[in-house]
């Protein structure tokens, strides 16, 4: 399960930030449509890659956290930023796709949601590529 968890998370990267470098060269931006319908289809794929890399991140940072005794480490340094980084997205990531979803917010314009949604297109590539890389290396070390 962790060898499918790991291509999930690491397509999802891919596809991302590939949409993210590669839709200014074939979308051309309207006031009626300012972004490529592409995202309706990745947004709700983010969310749960956010859910299942918040999940996976808190059972890391609780085993480090279990195990923790002695200075800080690179494990505990990478299991406190992979959880409090897809946190910190998710948090962004559902406010910004809430406020797609319901035309009557305007408590955000539109200038700060495009910085908002360049944050969180940037910022969960990482995320989602770290924890692939993770999830497949664990589980090569796994095996004899």
């Amino acid at each position: 399960m962790q060898k499918v968890g790991g291509f999930f998370f690491i397509a999802v990267a891919v596809v991302i930030a590939a949409h993210t470098v590669l839709e200014p060269l074939y979308h051309v931006s309207t006031d009626d449509q300012p972004y490529s319908p592409v995202w309706d289809v990745l947004d709700p794929l983010m969310v749960v890659a956010v859910a299942l890399g918040a999940a996976l991140a808190w059972r890391r940072k609780a085993a480090v956290d279990r195990d923790a005794a002695g200075p800080v480490t690179r494990e505990y340094l990478a299991a406190n930023v992979l959880f409090f980084g897809f946190l910190s997205v998710g948090i962004v990531l559902l406010h910004s796709w809430f406020g797609l979803l319901s035309p009557a917010f305007t408590a955000v314009g539109p200038d700060a949601a495009s910085v908002m949604w360049i944050f969180i297109d940037a910022a969960l590539p990482l995320l989602c590529g770290a924890t692939g890389a993770e999830l497949l290396r664990r589980r090569a070390n796994d095996e004899p």
